[in-house]
């Protein structure tokens, strides 16, 4: 593939360019807007945002150090295959992070932070099917805000580096498993949240956070193209 979709917004604001490439191509990798095996030109981008091609250059590098792209030699720039083996390792990570931060919640919640998730999870119940961004939107906001009542916001923002390769499936999931499936594990959570109860709290996210590995199985099957099929350390 050789074309660039969609239209990439212009910078926003005074600082270094190279960054906001960076945001703006890392977004549409992880929303799946550049396919796997897109081909990135350096020039078509500069011309975009009317700047020189160093920055775009900067830009990829930084994108193949966090394996969303490939620079091949004489060839270009790619968009990556999702790594599997990432995907399962950074799954692995986030669990057991927010396995603790949702037993600290429940400990330390107050009425205020109960009652903006209890409204979180209606505005994610009444969101109308088939806005898969706005949804990922909000389930991010929901988590976010389950690591500040926990007081580790510092540590949820630190995990978005880290999940980059998870949140591509799980945009890639919203196409394909029922919201209602999420809005029930959430419900779950914050249940035992309201309740005090840091067991069940635990629980309901651990099973939150697996049901990715139920469904990875059915999305690499109807979206092959997408992943890296050899680099699953399950499927040697």
């Amino acid at each position: 593939m050789n074309t660039l979709p969609p239209q990439l917004p212009r910078p926003d604001g005074p600082g270094p360019v190279a960054p906001q490439v960076v945001t703006a191509l890392r977004d549409r990798i992880v929303q799946g807007a550049l396919v796997p095996g897109t081909r990135l030109s350096e020039q078509e981008i500069a011309t975009q945002y009317d700047i020189s091609r160093q920055p775009v250059r900067e830009a990829f590098i930084r994108l193949a150090v966090e394996g969303l792209v490939e620079v091949r030699p004489q060839r270009g720039t790619f968009v990556s295959r999702i790594n599997l083996g990432f995907v399962r390792d950074t799954r692995f990570i986030r669990e057991a992070v927010e396995a603790d931060i949702v037993r600290i919640a429940a400990r330390q919640a107050t009425a205020d932070q109960i009652a903006d998730l209890a409204r979180q999870l209606q505005a994610q119940a009444d969101l109308p099917d088939g806005l898969g961004l706005e949804l990922m939107r909000l389930d991010e906001n929901f988590h976010a805000t389950l690591a500040r009542a926990a007081g580790k916001l510092h540590v949820w923002d630190k995990l978005q580096g880290l999940k980059i390769h998870l949140d591509r499936v799980r945009h890639l999931t919203t196409a394909t498993v029922p919201k209602s499936v999420m809005l029930d594990q959430h419900r779950d959570v914050l249940d035992a949240i309201a309740s005090g109860d840091p067991d069940a709290a635990e629980t309901a996210m651990r099973r939150h956070l697996r049901k990715v590995l139920d469904d990875l199985p059915g999305i690499v099957a109807v979206a092959s193209q997408y992943f890296d099929l050899d680099s699953d350390p399950q499927n040697p």
